[in-house]
């Protein structure tokens, strides 16, 4: 039976993270007090995960229409992109970032879980998944513990699921240390018109739960979710979501049969908010409202009171509203997969949430009160310029001494931790899993899965350098945009559109607020320019820690995930030299920049200066030409430039065959300027000696800046005729750092 609440106030409110003006909002608008079990259900509703409540302004200012953006079903979460041959593409990002702190295995398993999940509740099969992760120092035991935590529960999730991890991206830096980012991506494939939507249509149809009972993990995740890690986070390990990837399996068979048999009106993940916002959410888009028997849903104890299984966030579970008279379909279905499928209440017409417990009601809202765009709280935070951009402005190149030994510089920003091979991480994860994926010993800058049944593959990228975004969050945010996509051309691809799991500080903190509002303002001028509309969002605040009362944000991190077709798999592009002779070119503009480069953060010790140099139009002009390229048929390699500049860029080019090269410095640039910058819009390039001409007849006459930098050849790396030694020597230092640092 249901316990006694406790008496309502104010206090108690705040407990559940809700402002004192949000408690006064929501009894006026009841017109009386809550009871606890609203309050949770509000508490869970409007917060900032579930209702975005503080970004839901300037996430409506991104691009959201473009051709290739399907509008239908799944359009309210996640748009369907179009890859052409009736079938239609959905992908998305989702963080799990505070609960990866506390129970790092768990915590990413869960995030891992959840986004697959978001996806095949479309009616798409997951074909594949990325992930961006973000650790502070890789020295510290603390670090490596939270990484290996996270990487096998990453890996052992994705593996027992059987969705390959085809690509991501690992960063260290000491603004993570106790604030770890987990972002994880999905895409999944489906033929158009064959999907379904999170709504609950038709008054009098059954509503089910299916999957996973519930337990009593994940409530008040969404409260302490605002709060950020802290020396008393172990407190927190309730809120952490444990997940079942086997159990995974079968639901996502399961629901997709149940999609495809034609009993499904209505389907969504139980998430964030538990079945308090997936029913709030169904019944907004639908204007409807549902009455729910909250003790007929099953639960893992016998204990379990109203408000927890309404927000418990117990993984693997799903929500469906049926068709009245196919019941036994649908139970059939599940049963069938040895699901549990119950039926626990019915849609209503009244536009309100009844939820009843044993007979008794237990919570009345008004769907309007909790829906976005309904009665529900969206704020626009005041915002201001951060004070250390005073810092970055006072930054002089000319102050930068240059190195004595290129080589030594060279070899220590080689062994940086952004720049060496996260074989470690990777070698964990099945990314040949369904056999579709295209990694060789000779990859491209994206990940590529072929299509089955056709020529065609798709392309996915996902990118951001934090840095570039602490140091200009307009300019950061249009590079994660423009890099991304850089990825797809260079691997012979068309960008289509992108995802992002937006990563920043307190929203109350008007200078973390004015990061955020400045990374969407960048954010949708690339996405505009280069023509790779939103498909959708995903907002996580309150990434910072509180240690000894010092607290400190994270680096603004806007991650980008975009997906793109290759039309035809055999115009697949890869990085690798091919063979001694090919010659070595640069397209883009090389620039006098260390502006955020590794160089300066690993060999210099200066983190604060300029992000690097870029131009979108030229951003652009580049990406185009470079599609005609490939099309032509004139150039064997295409390599983007980024982290480490061209010596990286050059170096990973070589490592893959074990050739050398021959290269040579402009006396027109300081020369670790030119080597270890990272300025952008520049890729690299091999031409075979036969099409040389043709290639640069073809940019000259597209008005296409390049550089010829050297040839393919031998084992060694020769740079203005200093011997940098063999290649072999070299890919030593860029498979074993990493691994080496985590064994330690």
């Amino acid at each position: 039976m249901q316990a006694a609440e406790p008496q309502i106030t104010v206090e108690v409110a705040k407990d559940l993270g809700l402002t004192e003006s949000e408690f006064q909002q929501i009894t006026k608008f009841m017109g009386r007090t809550p009871n606890y079990t609203e309050l949770s259900i509000f508490s869970a509703v409007w917060s900032e995960y579930c209702s975005s409540k503080n970004s839901i302004h300037w996430l409506k200012t991104l691009p959201r229409e473009g051709r290739q953006l399907l509008a239908g079903a799944g359009e309210e979460k996640v748009r369907l992109v179009d890859i052409g041959d009736g079938w239609a593409c959905a992908f998305k990002i989702v963080s799990n970032n505070h609960p990866s702190a506390i129970e790092p295995y768990q915590g990413a398993a869960a995030g891992a879980g959840g986004t697959h999940r978001d996806i095949f509740t479309l009616g798409a099969r997951p074909i594949a998944a990325l992930n961006s992760l973000r650790f502070g120092n890789i020295d510290n035991m603390h670090t490596r513990r939270l990484m290996r935590g996270v990487v096998k529960g990453i890996g052992d999730y994705g593996n027992c699921f059987g969705v390959p991890t085809v690509g991501g991206e690992v960063s260290f830096n000491d603004c993570y240390n106790q604030n770890i980012l987990v972002n994880a991506m999905s895409a999944g494939v489906v033929r158009v018109g064959e999907t379904i939507s999170a709504r609950a249509d038709g008054q009098g149809n059954p509503v089910f739960i299916v999957g996973s009972a519930t337990g009593k993990e994940g409530i008040h995740t969404a409260a302490f979710a605002t709060a950020g890690p802290s020396e008393y986070s172990n407190e927190d390990l309730p809120s952490v979501r444990v997940g079942d990837p086997f159990q995974e399996k079968l639901l996502m068979e399961a629901s997709l049969e149940a999609i495809q048999s034609g009993v499904v009106v209505g389907m969504q993940n139980i998430g964030a908010g538990g079945i308090a916002c997936s029913t709030s959410e169904m019944c907004a888009r639908s204007k409807t409202g549902m009455r729910i028997d909250l003790d007929k849903a099953p639960t893992r104890q016998d204990d379990m009171q109203a408000f927890e299984i309404l927000i418990s966030e117990s993984q693997e579970r799903m929500l469906i509203v049926g068709k009245k008279g196919e019941e036994r379909k649908l139970l059939d279905i599940f049963e069938k997969w040895d699901l549990v499928c119950k039926e626990i209440g019915e849609v209503t017409d009244t536009g309100r949430l009844e939820f009843f417990y044993y007979n008794e009601l237990a919570a009345d809202v008004s769907v309007n009160l909790l829906a976005p765009g309904g009665d529900a709280p969206v704020y626009q935070r005041e915002f201001k310029k951060p004070e250390y951009l005073n810092k970055i402005v006072k930054y002089k190149l000319s102050h930068v001494p240059k190195p004595d030994s290129y080589l030594e510089a060279a070899r220590k920003l080689f062994s940086a931790p952004n720049i060496v091979s996260k074989r470690w991480v990777y070698e964990q994860y099945d990314s040949m899993v369904g056999i579709n994926s295209m990694s060789t010993n000779a990859p491209s800058d994206a990940a590529l899965i072929r299509l089955k049944g056709s020529r065609k593959a798709l392309a996915l990228a996902i990118d951001c350098n934090s840095a570039y975004v602490f140091a200009d969050p307009y300019v950061g945010a249009m590079i994660a945009v423009a890099e991304a996509a850089r990825n797809i051309v260079c691997s012979g691809g068309e960008p289509l559109a992108i995802t992002s799991c937006l990563n920043f500080g307190n929203p109350y903190n008007s200078e973390a607020y004015w990061q955020f509002v400045m990374a969407i303002k960048g954010m949708g001028d690339a996405c505009r320019r280069l023509n790779t509309p939103v498909a959708s969002n995903n907002v996580s605040f309150y990434n910072q820690s509180t240690f000894q009362d010092k607290t400190e944000p994270i680096y603004p991190t806007p991650t980008v995930g975009m997906i793109g077709i290759l039309e035809d798999i055999s115009t697949q592009t890869t990085l690798d030299f091919k063979t001694p002779g090919h010659q070595i070119y640069m397209i883009g503009t090389p620039h006098n920049d260390l502006g955020s480069s590794e160089y300066l953060r690993h060999v210099h010790g200066i983190h604060y200066s300029p992000a690097p140099v870029f131009d979108l139009d030229e951003e652009c002009h580049i990406q185009f030409n470079l599609k005609k390229l490939i099309q032509k048929n004139f150039i064997e390699s295409a390599h983007g430039l980024s982290e480490g500049g061209l010596f990286v860029g050059l170096l990973e080019c070589a490592m893959p065959r074990g050739l050398g090269f021959q290269a040579e410095t402009d006396g027109n640039f300081r020369k670790d300027a030119y080597l270890f910058g990272e300025s952008q819009s520049r890729i690299l390039i091999t031409v075979a000696q036969d099409t040389e001409d043709d290639l640069v007849n073809y940019l000259n006459s597209q008005n296409v800046s390049f550089t010829k930098i050297g040839e393919v050849s031998g084992t060694r790396v020769i740079i203005d005729e200093e011997d940098f030694g063999e290649i072999g020597e070299w890919k030593l230092i860029y498979e074993d750092t990493l691994s080496e640092k985590m064994e330690a």
